[in-house]
Order: structure tokens, then sequence, then C-alpha cells
């Protein structure tokens, strides 16, 4: 399963490579390959709670989630799969720990692929009963190696869960599935520490061609946890490898897929709306510039192409930001310069300049033939 070859993307005149994966289908999407990467994110609520967790699953959707994952602690938790399959159009991941029943339940039940972590499944003989039935369904399967449920010998062997630990278990489960002919397989490597887990992912990424999802696991609230997987998730992105990811954040699982395209955007990996460029503000400022970026936000929270819009406070980098942008504005005392497209298009007061900075930017995204709004859209790659 040696591979070393790679994809070259160029976009934005910047040239991104990334790892050349098997392709893998789950549901009505496919991973790896020349594929996108796709943002997925994890209900939080008791799978069981059908009226619940499907109003979860619906504000994901909307958030854009592309992939969600339920967690299945019981039978009531299978029998929901079925239900949520017959509304949303999402691929649904079944999460399993411990019990191979209740896999080859979700199965039955419609999940269009299944978790699992092999070393806390127990014996081989349960986990080829998945993997039989996952076969017959034709779903994959993700093994998932985390740093707190690492097999208890290894732990002993390598002193805790550390990188080379993480890897040996990876390779020994992914052993153990293809060892029964199954080799619709996506990895996923995470430690709540985020020098752990990019260590042994890149490890694995050099000896498998896999799709491997990514994320730092237990990351935290969303201020601490959105600067741990920003930082983790951005170097395995950078370096190439990274099919899916998912932003763990503890809070409302929205807040996961808005960073999540948050980081794939930064990278030129993924279109998903403005990028709106704005002054950390300092003492040369001579107009308040944070109304200005709040209502521009709200403004365009709901569209899909990616313009480039800066909002500038002070003359220092103020009118070479805005120049570069798609449309921007750089302020002054009592004024502001209007820019589109690397043009002065007007002088404009300070009482003036929201108002025209707003309907300038209506003009540019109706003239625009990309033009795309959220909620008109079923589906985007």
């Amino acid at each position: 399963m040696m591979c070393f070859s790679v994809i070259s993307y160029l976009q934005d005149k910047k040239m991104i490579r990334r790892n050349k994966t098997k392709e893998i289908r789950i549901g009505n999407r496919v991973i790896g390959g020349t594929n996108p990467i796709l943002v997925q994110s994890m209900t939080n609520t008791y799978t069981g709670n059908i009226g619940k967790t499907m109003r979860q699953i619906r504000k994901l959707i909307r958030a854009d989630c592309e992939i969600v994952r339920v967690a299945v602690p019981d039978i009531e938790s299978c029998k929901a799969i079925a239900l949520f399959k017959k509304k949303v159009h999402i691929p649904i991941i079944a999460d399993i720990h411990f019990d191979y029943r209740l896999a080859v339940r979700a199965i039955e039940e419609g999940a269009d692929k299944i978790r699992i972590n092999p070393g806390n499944i127990g014996k081989k003989a349960n986990i080829k009963k998945i993997v039989v039935k996952a076969k017959n369904a034709g779903i994959p399967l993700r093994i998932g190696v985390n740093a707190g449920s690492l097999e208890k010998e290894l732990c002993r062997k390598y002193g805790g869960p550390v990188p080379d630990a993480l890897v040996e278990s990876t390779l020994r489960n992914v052993e153990i599935v293809e060892s029964f002919g199954f080799h619709d397989i996506v990895i996923s490597i995470k430690s709540s520490s985020v020098l752990d887990t990019i260590d042994a992912t890149i490890k694995v990424a050099r000896v498998m061609d896999y799709p491997i999802h990514l994320g730092i696991t237990e990351s935290g609230p969303i201020a601490s946890g959105t600067i741990k997987s920003a930082a983790g998730i951005s170097v395995l992105l950078h370096r190439g490898i990274g099919d899916t990811i998912r932003v763990s954040l503890t809070g409302d699982p929205v807040s996961e897929v808005v960073v999540g395209y948050g980081i794939l955007q930064s990278l030129n990996l993924r279109v998903h709306g403005p990028d709106i460029i704005s002054c950390p503000t300092c003492g040369r400022m001579e107009v308040d510039i944070a109304p200005i970026v709040k209502k521009v936000e709200q403004r365009t929270s709901n569209l899909c192409e990616n313009i480039k819009i800066a909002i500038m406070g002070c003359i220092v980098n103020g009118p070479g930001e805005a120049r570069i942008a798609d449309i921007g504005i750089a302020c002054g005392k009592g004024a502001a310069i209007l820019f589109k497209k690397g043009k002065i298009v007007k002088k404009v007061s300070e009482k003036e300049m929201l108002k025209t900075f707003l309907d300038e930017i209506d003009t540019l995204v109706e003239k625009s033939p990309r033009k795309q709004r959220k909620d008109n859209k079923k589906s985007r790659k």
C-alpha cells in the first residue's frame, strides 16, 4: 500500500499538493483521490431521541455540514438511523464502540459508514462480523484510533499513548480488517495533543493510501479548541494529508462546521463565502471600523462565492490591502476611499461609508456570473 504520488492543485496561483489516496464512496459523496476535502461534524444529542437529534442534523445541514456522525450506544440509536436516512440527504455515519452487534444493526438500518475502533471491539471474530456485513452492504469502515482508548498493551509497551503507539495500533487494526478481504477503509488517528496527532498521522500517511480523516480530539471549548484544531489540521493539510475534517469543539456542533470551512478556505482548499480582511485596530485609527466589519459579515453570511473584502482603518496598510481586494474601503479622518478591483471608485464621508460600502458589495455580487446563495443551494462540492 505504499503511495508517494501527489496531485497538484493550482488555486489563486498557490500550489497545493495533496497525497493521492484511494477513492471511497460514503453515501452520495466520494472522498479521496481528486475529490474535495469534506467537512463533517457529530451530533451531541442522544441519538435515540429522534426529534432532538433530527433538529440538530438539520441545523448542521443548513450550516453546510457534508457528513454527519451519530453516537450509537444502544439499539434505539440504531433504529433512529433508518428514520434519519429517510429525511436527510447527507451521509450518516454510525459511531460504534465495544459492541459489534450495534455495528451490525446500524448497517442493517442504513448507515452510510461505520466508525469503529477495532481495539475496543474485542475478538477478531466479532470484527469479522462487522466487516462481512459492511462488505455485503457496500459501505466503508472508518478505523478510528484515539489516544484516550488505545489498547492497554500498547500503552504499557510505549509508556503511554505516544505517536508510535498510535501508529502501531492503526497499522495493526488495518491489517486485521484487510485480512478479511476488505479495503473500503478510512483512517483517523487522533489525540488531544496537537503534536502527537501530527506526528502519528504523518507516519501513517507515508505507508498507506487510504483516505484520512483529520481532527484533534477533545480539543476543548470554542476559543481554545478552534486554536488547537486549526494548528493541527492546517499543518497536516499543508503537507497534503487529509480527505475529510472535523473540528471537535465542546458546544454547538454548528461551530465545528464554521471553523472547518474557515480552515479549508484559509488554505485555498475550498470556497465557502467571502474572505473578510480587516484591521486588528491600533492607536492610529480615526474611524471605529468594528461596527462596519460586523455589518458586512452579517450582510454577506449567506454568500457562497469567495470574494475578498477589505475593511481597513488607517493609512499604513489600508490603501494597499483595499486595493488588492475585490472590494475594499480604506478609512481616514471623517472619510474613506472605496476601491473595486484595484481601482479607486469614490471618496465617501464617514456618515455615508457603511451604507455605500454595503450597496457596492451587493452590486458586485449581483453582477457576478458565479452568484450563488447558500439558501438556494442543494449541494456543493
